[in-house]
């Protein structure tokens, strides 16, 4: 069983919208990494008004943010036209060298940070690699897509193993 705590998340939130960064804040955490596609928004898509508030509410509570992404500088620049926020392009996740490098831009250590993102084998992996605290959030499907990946069903059977091992919810109470 333990190959499998790799792929454990510290927590799980339905989207990024159900977590409340202000609690995150009060943990000591100080930045938040996340994933772009899937996890913010349909992947390829630009950013929503929705999401340009959230980062403004998340900046408002103190928190820093990174976007660590595996897709080029173009894809990021079309999704921050309205975001202040760090970003690392081409990350190659889940290996931890990204990861160790949003930390040094962000100016914080593992403890003080999080990851959120929609993918165990790429965000939770490469965090949990590195030594930060992983968020899993269900990833945005649009409503006319019907087929998912096979990874997606094999994410569903980690999860379901995880949400029985004493992994359950390390992260406490971080939801609205």
């Amino acid at each position: 069983m333990k190959i499998l705590e790799r792929y454990y998340p510290c927590g799980h939130a339905k989207s990024v919208f159900a977590v409340d960064y202000t609690k995150l804040y009060a943990k000591g955490i100080r930045a938040v990494i996340f994933d772009i596609d899937n996890t913010l928004v349909h992947h390829g898509d630009p950013s929503t008004p929705e999401v340009d508030r959230l980062f403004a509410a998340i900046h408002s509570a103190g928190l820093k943010t990174l976007l660590l992404t595996n897709n080029d500088e173009e894809r990021v620049k079309l999704f921050i036209v309205n975001i202040d926020t760090l970003y690392i392009c081409d990350a190659d996740k889940p290996s931890p060298e990204g990861y160790i490098k949003a930390l040094e831009l962000l100016g914080v250590s593992r403890d003080e940070a999080v990851v959120i993102g929609d993918q165990v084998f790429t965000d939770i992996l490469g965090a949990n690699r590195s030594g930060i605290k992983g968020v899993l959030v269900d990833f945005i499907r649009l409503p006319e897509e019907k087929r998912i990946g096979k990874r997606r069903y094999v994410e569903k059977l980690i999860m379901w193993f995880w949400r029985h091992s004493r992994f359950y919810n390390k992260i406490g109470d971080i939801y609205k």
